[in-house]
């Protein structure tokens, strides 16, 4: 189904398909054939870690733990901080090397003279996560990406229990982890999880991270740090290839897939969405540009 319009100069120049579950409203779409949430799934996947016995240093590492962060100077400081706190060294990280999200910081590390390393890599927190987790249950390090890794077995069960519904099927995510398959509204039902948990959870650990610290589940300007920046309550955590999801307690979920994969449908969509749910929600256009000019818009139509 046709979730959103791409309009150059006041004609619809393309589409985007794609599906919405909104739990608290009307959803649109096969909200209940399962997809990989991709990196959506994070924090369901640090309430895991939080199940197997991490004890983070701060409330604040469990955000850069859920994050796709954008490698700036405050995020790398972190994910070295977590490392070291279970006596390891960013050597241990098995995602691959990688250079910062954020143009700005991958400029300025390429004029230093840096090349990619694993630490810049977005998904760093959540393996230093994932290592500091082994080392409290005294659990295989080099092998903690695999699939029968008790690590990845309890993260599956937690994803699982969160969303409600059995894994459909597995994956391997850009940053070599196991990817858990669920549905559109598995995925939105795990996220009302989070914020409506009892406090004191590791759900509304994660939950309360997020919110209290949205510069590190993102970056300075990325879209989930400014959406939670500018919406107080909201959780939201967007995922690879067209995949968001949100939460607010009291109000509602969303979970979305842009069928393409294109991001640049994620952001209105999402919006559409939560504005279903009753939300005041900032004006975030997505615009189209002709002669470095604004000549149009991406723009939700379901």
């Amino acid at each position: 189904m046709i979730v959103a319009e791409v309009i150059r100069s006041g004609f619809v120049e393309s589409v985007h398909h794609g599906v919405v579950a909104v739990v608290g409203g009307a959803s649109f779409g096969d909200v209940e054939s399962p997809f990989f949430p991709r990196s959506s799934n994070k924090p369901l996947q640090t309430v895991g870690l939080l199940t197997a016995g991490l004890v983070p240093r701060e409330e604040a590492d469990l955000a850069l733990i859920s994050a796709s962060h954008d490698a700036e100077t405050f995020h790398v400081e972190r994910v070295r901080a977590i490392l070291a706190a279970a006596g390891l060294g960013p050597e241990a990280l098995r995602c691959p090397a990688d250079l910062p999200l954020s143009e700005t910081a991958k400029r300025d590390w390429l004029r230093a003279g840096g090349e990619p390393e694993r630490i810049l890599m977005n998904c760093s927190g959540k393996h230093a996560g994932f290592l500091a987790t082994c080392v409290v249950n005294g659990w295989p390090l080099e092998s903690y990406l695999e699939v029968d890794h008790p690590l990845q077995k309890t993260l599956a069960d937690t994803v699982s229990r969160l969303s409600g519904e059995p894994i459909a099927a597995l994956g391997v995510d850009g940053c070599g982890a196991p990817i858990f398959a669920i549905s559109p509204l598995g995925l939105a039902r795990a996220f009302l999880r989070l914020v409506e948990a009892e406090p004191g959870t590791p759900e509304r650990r994660v939950a309360d991270a997020m919110r209290a610290h949205p510069e590190l589940v993102a970056g300075t300007g990325s879209e989930d740090t400014v959406l939670m920046n500018a919406m107080p309550g909201l959780i939201v955590k967007r995922g690879a290839d067209g995949v968001s999801a949100a939460a607010v307690a009291g109000v509602g979920a969303v979970a979305l897939k842009i069928s393409d994969g294109a991001t640049r449908a994620r952001v209105p969509v999402l919006l559409a969405a939560l504005r279903r749910l009753g939300l005041d929600v900032p004006d975030l256009p997505e615009v189209v540009r002709g002669g470095g000019l604004p000549v149009g818009e991406v723009r939700a139509v379901f």
